[in-house]
């Protein structure tokens, strides 16, 4: 920095986790800083257009708005939309359940349901707790299959690990093998000692056959795990039919070649399996997620050094509260939305609902939207439908710091702080790191004068959708929010502070106020804290501090049965919900390709979230929003590279510009999401020009059974030639 001005953006070599290995959204934050397009004021619809206006103009419009939808008394008629970035930023993960709670709506949708679901469904059956999810102890493993995941790009995902190149060439020089399951070879693909080409959303077929070949030949040797676990006997009974034979003619993988990847998973000394988007956004997606940790569990390799393991994060984790090892568990389908009936999962329902609910008449239709930091228009499937039905709402506010594909239909747009002139502290991707870390960033720049922090946009919400208006008290509300942390935790049984008195530690707390204060409280309280005085040499607020590259608390451990939080204190194997999805994918077995072109994502190094493509920095060089062909098909279907493809689904069509790629199994078209910046009413001026495609208005409504999780993979599409006639086959 030189003032407010950005220099540069680089990583910190002496940080303890990243090495200054960093992800391309960091490279782009200085060109987000700069960015003229960037919202800075809020924006208020006026005579049709959105145009800049005062802070207390646009919460004055926000509780206008609002209340005119509140006021007839349904508390559904107002949905919530909370995008990927909210996850990430502590405003929103701090301060977002008081607008929640606020509004007592049931209408609450996320990301989530197009993105990781079926994992925290599965763990949270088996587990207790929907992010107690075994990550591979990729620095200490001999053995690593990757299913549908890319970490070379998503730099882990649901395994936070910067370096994954290194941690991979690692696991070869040590001897070990990785190998990658995905329809594409991905950059981690050819990293990998092989690759197979498989069926896109066939994965649960895979592992099962595995599990098969695993209990059939007697390789499985739970090991300590097994103390603590029911329902294996009912997972080998599921298992029988799932024989590798049956399972080749639909994934696609010869039947000796399962065989042999069954084989050495169970006989490397430490081996673990990882799987993510690829498995998750797909019909069995749930299945798939639940196999992985039955197939860690069956090869002993369940909570052990090398294997899948529990992290143990220094805040915000439900499965290191209070008093381990049996806990209330995970409940799903608590109530179910109104038009389709599509259960509640996690506390939230399936964004596929959201177009229904906005667009059918009756009681409890959603009226009013409320979306933070997401672009669901882009994002979700089956966008024409949003779009269409967004348009329509009554009244619509957006936290976010764009006019994007969504925000454009919104009558106030309220722009949170961009992140250097935020304070961080990530309490999600800590909980699924591969070691314990503690690291505090401390804003770089002031925001503009009169700019809430997010936080204080979020409460100012909240006070509205309570009827206390624009005007009211929000240290009262920030008083409440910690009041009802801290009382939270008192109630814990095994809480660190169990038996204190909830003045004597909001006192000890300080004068520190906001996302900080709560940080300090939750980093005191958890399971390398001081304890408020218990341990001196504890985690703090100010400990981190004045260690501004983080501190190492040390490589993952073993965990059970501390870790569950199931009714019954074990492990559950065979969860009834999942169970009952079993005969839905066995009916599969006999089902083959035919020749019929399938459709799936692909997730890119610089181009993860749609408001990257805003940034010159991470959209310069060649188009990369392509539809990706084998030349196999690219031959027989008379597509040529760099011509124009039509992709065709049941939900709608696209033409876009073709890339022949021996990277794409047969029969499969890879189209990245996100992109389809040529909307009118758009204000991304980088992004027009790279405007691309949209591969989600080729999604339709489908979902993954138990998780209620988007189907984005496996689309059946047909593909023609745009550009000339098609070659008759």
């Amino acid at each position: 920095m030189r003032g407010d001005e950005v220099l540069s953006v680089r990583g910190d070599e002496d940080d303890v986790f990243s090495r200054g290995f960093l992800c391309p959204k960091s490279q782009g934050l200085k060109q987000l800083h700069d960015d003229p397009d960037r919202l800075t004021k809020p924006l208020v619809r006026r005579d049709g257009e959105l145009v800049e206006a005062s802070w207390e103009d646009a919460f004055a419009a926000v509780d206008a708005g609002l209340s005119r939808v509140l006021d007839g008394g349904d508390r559904d008629a107002v949905a919530v939309y909370l995008g990927n970035p909210s996850a990430h930023s502590l405003g929103p993960t701090l301060y977002g359940p008081a607008l929640l709670r606020a509004l007592g709506t049931k209408n609450i949708y996320s990301a989530s349901t197009v993105d990781q679901m079926p994992k925290q469904v599965a763990a949270g059956l088996m587990f207790g707790s929907g992010l107690s999810v075994p990550v591979p102890d990729v620095d200490r493993t001999d053995h690593l299959l990757i299913l549908g995941a890319n970490p070379l790009v998503s730099n882990g995902s649901l395994l936070t690990a910067p370096n994954m190149r290194g941690r991979i060439r690692a696991i070869h020089e040590r001897g070990g093998k990785v190998v990658v399951v995905d329809p594409r070879r991905s950059r981690t693909a050819r990293e990998a000692s092989e690759h197979h080409f498989i069926r896109p959303g066939t994965d649960a077929h895979l592992l099962f056959a595995i599990a098969n070949v695993l209990i059939s030949e007697g390789l499985a040797d739970p090991g300590r795990a097994a103390e603590v676990a029911t329902g294996i006997g009912e997972v080998e009974m599921l298992a029988r039919p799932f024989t590798p034979d049956a399972a080749a003619g639909v994934c696609g993988i010869e039947a000796s070649e399962i065989r042999r990847m069954a084989r050495e998973l169970a006989a490397a000394e430490r081996a673990a399996v990882y799987a993510r988007i690829g498995t998750t956004t797909q019909r069995f997606g749930t299945l798939a997620s639940w196999l992985v940790d039955v197939l860690n569990y069956l090869t002993g390799n369940l909570d052990r050094e090398g294997g899948a393991m529990w992290p143990l994060a220094a805040i915000g984790q439900r499965n290191a509260a209070g008093r381990g090892g049996v806990g209330k568990g995970v409940k799903v389908g608590r109530w179910a939305s109104r038009v389709s009936g599509r259960p509640e999962v996690l506390g939230e329902l399936p964004v596929v609902c959201l177009a229904e609910e906005i667009a059918t008449p009756g009681e409890g239709q959603v009226r009013a939207l409320i979306t933070v930091a997401g672009n669901p228009l882009v994002s979700t499937p089956d966008a024409g439908a949003l779009e269409r039905a967004v348009a329509d709402l009554d009244f619509m506010v957006s936290v976010d710091i764009y006019v994007n594909e969504t925000t454009r239909y919104a009558d106030v747009v309220l722009p949170a702080p961009e992140p250097l002139a935020k304070a961080h502290y990530d309490t999600a991707l800590y909980q699924l790191a591969v070691r314990s870390v503690a690291n505090y960033s401390a804003r770089s720049i002031d925001p503009p004068h009169g700019q809430p922090q997010e936080w204080e946009i979020l409460l100012r919400l909240a006070a509205i959708a309570a009827g206390q208006g624009a005007d009211a008290d929000l240290a009262a509300w920030d008083e409440l929010v910690v009041a009802t942390l801290i009382g939270r935790d008192l109630a814990l049984p095994g809480s660190r502070i169990e038996g204190r008195e909830q003045d004597e530690v909001l006192a000890e707390l300080g004068d520190r106020r906001g996302p900080d204060r709560l940080l300090d409280f939750m980093l005191r309280v958890g399971p390398f804290g001081d304890g408020f005085g218990a341990d001196p040499d504890g985690l703090t607020l100010a400990k981190l501090e004045a260690t501004p590259h983080g501190i190492d608390l040390g490589a993952m451990r073993p965990r059970l049965p501390d870790v569950l939080r199931t009714p019954s204190g074990r492990i559950e194997l065979a969860p009834p919900e999942i169970v009952a999805d079993v005969p839905r994918l066995e009916a599969e077995l006999g089902s083959r390709a035919n020749g019929q072109m399938v459709l799936i994502g692909r997730r890119q190094l610089r181009s993860n979230n749609s408001w990257m493509h805003n940034l010159p920095a991470l959209v310069k060089g060649k188009d990369r929003c392509t539809i990706q062909v084998n030349p196999a098909d690219a031959e027989r279907l008379g597509l040529l590279e760099g011509g124009a493809a039509r992709v065709t689904s049941s939900a709608g069509e696209l033409v876009g510009p073709v890339e022949v790629t021996e990277d794409i199994m047969p029969g499969v078209v890879s189209i990245p999401h996100g992109w389809g910046h040529d909307a009118p009413g758009v204000r991304l001026g980088v992004a027009a020009e790279h405007a691309g495609v949209n591969s989600n208005l080729l999604s339709p409504v489908d979902v993954d059974v138990p998780s209620g999780n988007a189907v984005l993979n496996g689309i059946p599409v047909e593909v023609t030639a745009a550009d000339r006639e098609p070659v008759a086959v």
